[in-house]
């Protein structure tokens, strides 16, 4: 067998240039990718090309995994987080010989140890990369799938038993509700959401129909719809999961499920919402696991991620945050708390709600109807000897009056507004009624963040930009030809979106003395960007087309997500 590395292989045939192999590791060094997942995402080698020069080189057959209908017993010889590991599939057994589907057969480490594991002769198969990881994901998602669930659905529940009737007798919905296949339905609803990564699962009712969707990397997606007269018993199954009162249909419910999956606990916050024609049903995921608390992996540029770390760390004054619902400030701020979460350190935050529960820190739950305010929350946090207070959202004068106070005698306050960007931020204050004395004195750093989705790694691929539409998108001239942009194709890997995954855009505006100044003089949100921008501000949009410049994300999602500066 070969023992050359695969690059130094197509260098060596004349089907790359060392300059390509060069650009290929390092874009490999920055995705963690393999390097024939990496070159055919840069448009270098086709991937039959790459399998066809791979089984070449190393004398061995190749085989288009993805074509192929793997028996179950054969699936089951490699344990599946073995196969993941090691980026290998079997798909045929004869006698004691073991058919395997491998990206690199070079590896003979891989081949010895998986020769150990099973006890049989390994015939190795040469494979893409991109077809092994798309059986892998086929495996995870397991035998059942919904439309499995709705056939056996359609054959064995007796639908007249859970008629969508508003005057149901409430036992007769309480038993229609623990039904096997209705149980099985919604479970495997809530395991797809989890496998699929969705944020939010909506259960909507019309007035002939239901739907499910998925709120996957932000975007909404049908996924299913369940027979109309499976309405109620779904509704009142999520209901009975979340302990809420089935019985009560006029009025909004709150509640939780805590489910194990694969080895992780995972919350799902529950909203029911009378409509017209039923209850809607929202479940929000919070995957603890999930949570990216590392701040060098949320998509800070370099520069903007020493003054965020800089303020955060400062003695006093206040850190705000902004950005739509879903922006990822929850994230951002969970994430400077987990920096700052020291021994020597008292950390208070008045959430609604608490999505995360972080140790070391003093969590509190808002709630207005019993008088626990943002406010009251404030002003009681201040008598618990304090070094850092995290409040969930200013939304009134009251609450900013005291969070800015509370900046200016010696405590550290994070917090979180709306507004479009961050200059806007500063105006938004003096409208609630906040001096611009106290604005000025207090407030050390404005954060404004968008999420992007991530171009999926698996069907990346070359995407030809006219250079009018990239000059229209606000890159330089200069800039043009020097980066290429990408688009995902579709697979079973991002659920066919070409999307799989979020990263943040920043837009980092610290408050040197020139902007101080300008706020003392009331200045608008346009002067205070123009000035922030000659102090070297990068606004969203260029942090987008920095991303974009990286590959990590396509001209729809920077134009989606930011408006042009």
């Amino acid at each position: 067998m070969a023992t050359k590395k695969i690059g130094e292989l197509l260098v060596q045939e004349g089907m790359l240039t060392p300059e390509q192999l060069d650009q290929a590791l390092e874009e490999q060094q920055k995705n963690n990718e393999r390097l024939g997942t990496v070159l055919m995402s840069m448009g270098m080698v086709s991937e039959d090309v790459l399998v066809e020069f791979i089984a070449r080189q190393f004398q061995v057959p190749q085989v288009n995994i993805a074509k192929l209908s793997i028996p179950k017993d054969v699936i089951n010889v490699i344990p599946l987080d073995v196969a993941q590991k090691y980026h290998a599939v079997p798909f045929g057994l004869m006698g004691n010989t073991l058919n395997i589907a491998i990206a690199d057969p070079g590896n003979l480490f891989v081949i010895d140890d998986l020769r150990f594991l099973t006890r049989k002769n390994i015939q190795v198969h040469v494979a893409s990369d991109k077809a092994i990881r798309r059986v892998i994901a086929q495996i995870n998602a397991g035998d059942d799938s919904l439309s499995d669930v709705l056939g056996m659905l359609k054959e064995e529940v007796e639908l007249d038993l859970v008629q969508a009737s508003d005057e149901m007798d409430l036992a007769l919905l309480e038993d229609a509700a623990e039904q096997a296949p209705v149980v099985k339905l919604v479970n495997l609803i809530l395991m797809d959401a989890i496998r699929k990564q969705a944020s939010d699962i909506h259960l909507e009712c019309y007035e002939k129909s239901i739907r499910v969707r998925f709120r996957i990397d932000g975007v909404l997606y049908e996924v299913m719809r369940p027979p109309y007269q499976l309405k109620n018993a779904m509704i009142s199954r999520l209901k009975i999961m979340s302990r809420l009162d089935i019985a009560e249909r006029r009025l909004p419910q709150d509640g939780r499920i805590k489910l194990k999956a694969k080895g992780r606990e995972m919350d799902f916050r529950v909203s029911v919402l009378p409509t017209l024609f039923g209850e809607k049903v929202v479940l929000r995921l919070l995957d603890k696991s999930g949570l990216q608390l590392d701040m060098t992996k949320l998509g800070f540029e370099e520069s903007q991620y020493k003054h965020f770390k800089d303020a955060i760390y400062q003695p006093f004054g206040m850190v705000l945050v902004t950005g739509p619902t879903g922006s990822g400030k929850t994230t951002t701020l969970y994430s400077a708390l987990s920096d700052l979460n020291k021994t020597s350190e008292n950390i208070s935050t008045a959430e609604d709600p608490v999505e995360y529960n972080l140790t070391g820190i003093n969590q509190v739950q808002i709630q207005e109807s019993i008088g626990l305010s943002f406010a009251a929350a404030l002003r009681a946090f201040l008598r618990q000897d304090p070094d850092i207070i995290m409040v969930g959202e200013i939304r009134d004068f009251e609450t900013a009056e005291i969070a800015v106070k509370a900046a200016l005698t010696g405590h550290l306050v994070l917090s979180t507004l709306h507004t479009n960007d961050a200059p806007s931020t500063i105006n938004r204050l003096l409208n609630m009624g906040v001096e611009a004395f106290l604005v000025a004195s207090a407030v050390n750093l404005v954060l404004a963040q968008r999420l992007v989705r991530r171009v999926c790694s698996e069907c990346k691929m070359v995407e030809d930009v006219p250079p009018e539409a990239l000059l229209e998108l606000g890159v330089r001239e200069d800039e043009l030809g020097t980066f290429k942009c990408y688009r995902g194709e579709g697979c079973i890997i991002c659920n066919d979106t070409g999307y799989r995954g979020r990263i943040a855009l920043y837009e980092v505006m610290p408050l040197h003395d020139q902007i101080r100044e300008l706020v003392l003089m009331g200045a608008s949100a346009a002067e205070i960007k123009k000035e922030s921008i000659r102090l070297g501000m990068l606004t969203l949009r260029r942090s987008g087309i920095n991303k974009l410049k990286e590959g990590v994300t396509s001209v729809e999602e920077v134009i989606r997500s930011s408006a042009k500066d």
